[in-house]
């Protein structure tokens, strides 16, 4: 029997996991235990159909070391100051970890199944102990054209993204909602009037977004009726942290980096927030090696893996099937508006989306676990107690 310790389980990430574990029946056959970091003693999750005892204190690292694997979501600052206390006291156990913190160090491998069971395998099998989930947003851009990657298509790739608030975190959705309501009761009045115009709803929304006490404390600017070309911190050259993490590790997602593979694969683009609640979006320029006709880029697309769905380039069916709407609170990554660029046969576009605290967070941790357990059952030969 797996012991498996789990950290950060109450926040948004977390919570989706317990709640995918539950639905998978993942938790016959292993030992949890939770941690807080604000709340040891007191009682554990109550939705799992079992008792979890009282919950631990997460800075204990006496107490974590004394698992086989530990699960965090609960953010980089907590890896910092926990998993290099872990290893300093021997813990050779496995670290799965939803936050940034450990994403780039050499030793850690980034975990996205579908697209490199491959590299996961060939880091189990060389001992390695460090496994993140990717930012969520690389990770969904990923799953969606994993097919054209494994082709060897991708000459190079730009991507646009359309980023959902839950992205930011749980407080970054409640000040979505509060600009949301603060709106609505801006325009209650105007709109009850057929007579009012458009311009004159247009001028109460604009009021309000510039109005003192309009909340962008977390934002730092309206998102509601709004949107945000800017996300994470400067790293030089006018791009971000989040539009840098494209590069970097979607290399590393698909092994493409060290000595070995000294051409790394030129991925770049904007990051943008928008206003829906859940989901990522990326609107895609792809340079292909070779002109492939649309047809056969839609099969290799469709068959990277069974999680990807190309919609057909309609109106109606994009409508219907490529929206944050069609596609949250699903494992669907949906992919459409397939076509060539005026540019030449090599050039294409496309769009996709996907529920980013599902397959951007949440799902490749839980799978990571799974695919731990059958790596150990092999390796490790059962106890008394678990043959039993």
């Amino acid at each position: 029997m797996l012991d498996v310790g789990f950290v950060g389980w109450r926040g948004m990430v977390g919570s989706v996991l317990l709640e995918r574990m539950r639905e998978e029946g993942d938790f016959a056959g292993l030992a949890p235990g939770f941690y807080s970091t604000s709340s040891p003693g007191g009682p554990g999750p109550t939705d799992l159909g079992f008792e979890t005892g009282r919950l631990g204190d997460a800075h204990d690292v006496a107490a974590l070391a004394r698992h086989d694997v530990i699960v965090t979501c609960q953010g980089g600052d907590y890896t910092k100051a926990v998993h290099p206390r872990l290893r300093a006291v021997g813990w050779n156990g496995y670290w799965i970890d939803a936050a940034s913190a450990l994403r780039m160090e050499p030793g850690t491998v980034l975990v996205l199944d579908p697209v490199n069971a491959d590299v996961i395998a060939e880091g189990l099998a060389s001992g390695r102990r460090d496994f993140c989930g990717a930012n969520c947003t690389v990770s969904i851009l990923l799953m969606a054209f994993a097919g054209l990657f494994r082709a060897g298509l991708v000459e190079w790739m730009t991507s646009m993204t359309y980023q959902a608030a839950s992205g930011a975190g749980a407080a970054h959705v409640r000040e979505l909602a509060a600009q949301m309501a603060a709106i609505g009761e801006a325009v209650q009045g105007p709109l009850a009037d057929p007579a009012t115009t458009a311009l004159a709803v247009d001028r109460s929304v604009r009021e309000v977004l510039a109005a003192d006490g309009f909340p962008t404390d977390r934002f730092g600017a309206p998102l509601a009726a709004s949107l945000l070309p800017w996300i994470d911190r400067p790293i030089g050259d006018g791009q971000s942290r989040e539009e840098g993490k494209a590069f970097e590790e979607g290399n590393k997602i698909l092994g493409i980096v060290g000595p070995k593979n000294p051409d790394p694969i030129p991925i770049d683009g904007i990051c943008v927030r928008v206003g829906s609640m859940r989901c990522h979006a990326h609107a895609v320029t792809v340079k292909l090696r070779e002109d492939r006709p649309v047809d056969e880029i839609e099969a290799l697309i469709a068959g990277a893996h069974e999680w990807v769905r190309v919609v057909e380039n309609t109106p109606e069916a994009t409508l219907a099937g490529l929206t944050p709407a069609a596609v949250s609170g699903r494992l669907d990554i949906a992919v459409g508006r397939i076509r060539k660029l005026r540019m030449g046969g090599e050039y294409l576009t496309a769009f996709s989306v996907g529920d980013q605290l599902l397959w951007g967070a949440a799902e490749p941790l839980r799978r990571m676990l799974g695919i731990l357990r059958s790596h150990l059952g092999k390796v490790r030969p059962a106890t008394e107690a678990e043959a039993a």
